[in-house]
């Protein structure tokens, strides 16, 4: 087992100072090398429990299990250093390690090569197209072989193409890696056609309300009836969060 989540809960207190509970109870187990998405709605306590794992943030209550070294962190919008190039933002990480000198250059030059992004490693970010960014924040993310990859929505903000682009990316990259992935993300398509296991996440407090491995064969094509099954049963399973009336006509 490589992670193990047993009754992890987190409040926060609203502006009254009255205690309100956002997450929990989770109870999960993550296998060594399983690509997960979290999938939900807004406000269902994703980004928390990601922020959680990667100790950002402390649970109330409850126990984490982890067989993880090194993580790496990818937010949705990249959070790039603007004053760094490409090539020093990615090696940023390797020094904050202890990592310097001619092997710090090598390994961020040999994940800028796996990103396509190695021409481009002198560019600074405002001269990178949003897709740029986020293949650079992927590399930051990965550059360390982090035995734990954490991401954040981190395509939802790109177009339908480059998103695709980058999630065929994102998987064909942690596979080499042999990367342990917990992906958040609201879009089922992308949970679906990304995840070994996806994890419906239901509204505040953020409960599981379905884990289910998905026994499709990679590559994937998503205009297959296989791939439509699937999908159109997380859809279902979406709608009724929504709207719980729809259960009861399905």
């Amino acid at each position: 087992m490589f992670l193990e989540l047993s009754d992890v809960q987190k409040s926060y207190l609203d502006s009254s100072g009255s205690k309100f509970q956002v997450l929990g109870p989770i109870d999960l187990k993550v296998e060594t090398g399983e690509f997960i998405c979290l999938l939900g709605p807004t406000g269902c306590g994703k980004t928390t429990l990601l922020r959680i794992l990667s100790g950002l943030e402390k649970s109330d209550r409850g126990e984490i299990g982890r067989g993880a070294g090194r993580f790496g962190y990818v937010f949705q919008q990249g959070a790039l250093f603007p004053w760094m190039n490409v090539e020093s933002n990615v090696m940023f990480p390797l020094k904050a390690i202890g990592m310097h000198g001619s092997e710090c250059r090598v390994k961020a030059e040999r994940i800028l090569k796996m990103v396509g992004l190695y021409e481009f490693r002198k560019s600074f970010p405002h001269e990178l197209s949003g897709g740029m960014q986020q293949r650079t924040a992927l590399a930051r993310g990965l550059v360390t072989e982090p035995e734990l990859l954490l991401l954040d929505e981190p395509f939802a903000s790109l177009d339908a193409r480059t998103g695709i682009n980058l999630q065929e990316m994102l998987r064909n990259l942690c596979g080499r890696l042999s990367t342990t992935v917990i992906f958040v993300t609201h879009n089922i398509e992308e949970a679906v056609y990304l995840a070994d296991r996806i994890i419906v996440m239901g509204h505040r407090p953020g409960r599981i309300v379905r884990n289910e491995s998905l026994d499709l064969k990679w590559p994937r094509d998503r205009l297959s009836n296989e791939f439509t099954e699937v999908l159109l049963s997380f859809r279902r399973t979406f709608e009724e969060l929504v709207d719980p009336s729809t259960s009861s006509s399905s």
